[in-house]
């Protein structure tokens, strides 16, 4: 097992300069980490499952999202191995694989391809098949995710499917993926966009069960038990400077302090970061009187250095509280926005967009927050994988709740458009579908070399 004690890149092996996703795939950056994902939950698989498990050993493991709200979804009782196919035994072949006849070896070709692939650098192609869930059937969503709850008909947005170039993405199979995730504990931590990936990951699940009751969600908003959670668009810690009596003066945000957390996540078996969008508000990017270091306040702080800055602390931690060895950590990229005419708070509108950019020479330049993510986990420590989700999603301009982020509200031309987050399902679907894929390679590895 000597080969698994380092088993992804050294920052010496990661390079320093990171050129432009459209300018030319990142295999560099991607292959290699599937590949070495695959031979880290080969070992974490082979350490913790190095007997053949008790086929009445019920499958079960713990979802979680701590941000802007953190209901907590669990799957207590699903099914066990020992089930028959009709009631739910996981298949060595995906859905569609299942739907077309097609052997393993095909679906074995396809993960080999997976593995010399840049997944995140393709295109949208049409797809008519059906989504992963159905639209107004997963109770989880929040209503500002719900489009079709809120009113919205149009649903061709759904009818595409990422398609990387050289490779194909298996079909999301939410059995195979419950078993994979057995026993595991799986957190997203960040902003409104990881939310946005959370449930939709929740919903695919939900949607593989027969019965889907086994599935309830544990959050003080509905009828279950209230638990903590942890506001963290930044991931460091937003701060309130106060008077000597004790008066809050103003905020800050402490770029040396991690946001503090009351959920210990930190030895969860996959860990989603994610921040970006955040920094692009005013406050923020004005940068006068806000970003604070120990007791020092800057006068002025150019945000691209409070970034830099602020995800070192992230990397310090991570390096320091994470081990490696049993926890994968991911970080997801900057998820595109299609404002038109201004911003969310100053007219900008996104309704009406039908079908997706087609031309490459339409997308928006690479965005600044992610060329600093880019160069702080290529000093890491921890291994982290990087979710490059920026370029699938700036094709996606006709994804956005836009003006059905709420049922019932006057849609006239002053309502605010959401064109920052996505529909549900949609777009965050094929993010997840680009998670699983990675975390079948590491899963094949292991059936193949054990013959589980």
């Amino acid at each position: 097992m000597a080969c698994l004690k380092k088993p992804w890149f050294t920052p010496s092996e990661f390079p320093r300069t990171l050129q432009h996703p459209l300018l030319r795939p990142r295999t560099h950056i991607l292959t290699l980490p599937l590949f070495l994902l695959s031979l880290f939950l080969l070992s974490q698989s082979y350490t913790t499952n190095s007997t053949k498990p008790n086929a009445s050993t019920p499958f079960s493991f713990s979802l979680n999202y701590y941000g802007l709200a953190r209901p907590r979804i669990t799957f207590p009782n699903s099914p066990t191995v020992s089930e028959p196919q009709s009631r739910g035994i996981f298949s060595s072949v995906t859905a569609a694989e299942r739907t077309h006849g097609n052997s393993t070896n095909r679906e074995s070709q396809v993960i080999r391809d997976l593995t010399s692939c840049d997944i995140f650098d393709g295109i949208w192609v049409r797809d008519d098949a059906e989504p992963i869930y159905q639209h107004g059937s997963c109770p989880f969503l929040d209503d500002a995710f719900n489009c079709f709850k809120n009113g919205r008909s149009d649903l061709d947005y759904l009818k595409y499917r990422w398609k990387p170039h050289g490779c194909q993405i298996p079909r999301f199979d939410g059995l195979k993926m419950l078993r994979m995730l057995r026993g595991k504990r799986v957190v997203f931590v960040g902003d409104s966009l990881n939310r946005n990936m959370w449930q939709s990951l929740v919903c695919a699940l939900r949607a593989s069960l027969k019965d889907n009751s086994k599935i309830y969600e544990v959050s003080g908003r509905r009828e279950f038990r209230t638990q903590d959670f942890v506001k963290s668009p930044f991931l460091v810690q937003e701060w309130k400077i106060s008077h000597k009596g004790g008066v809050p003066q103003r905020e800050t945000l402490r770029l040396d302090m991690i946001q503090a957390s009351k959920s210990q996540y930190h030895d969860a078996d996959i860990i989603i970061f994610n921040t970006g969008h955040w920094w692009n508000h005013y406050k923020t990017r004005n940068g006068r009187n806000y970003f604070q270091e120990g007791n020092h306040v800057y006068d002025r702080l150019e945000v691209s250095e409070a970034l830099r800055k602020a995800l070192k602390t992230w990397a310090k931690w991570v390096d320091s509280k994470v081990d490696s060895t049993r926890t994968r950590v991911f970080f997801t990229g900057f998820s595109a926005s299609h404002y038109r005419g201004g911003q969310w708070n100053s007219g900008g509108k996104c309704d009406g967009e039908r079908q997706p950019i087609t031309n490459e020479s339409y997308l928006a330049a690479y965005p600044w927050t992610m060329s600093i993510v880019e160069a702080v986990i290529a000093e890491m420590k921890t291994p982290v994988f990087y979710l490059n989700i920026t370029k699938m999603t700036d094709y996606r301009k006709d994804g956005h709740p836009s003006i059905y982020r709420e049922l019932g509200i006057n849609k006239g031309l002053r309502m605010v458009q959401d064109c920052s987050h996505w529909c549900l399902p949609g777009i965050p679907d094929s993010w997840n579908e680009l998670l699983y894929a990675t975390l079948l390679i590491a899963h094949k590895s292991f059936l193949t070399t054990t013959n589980y």
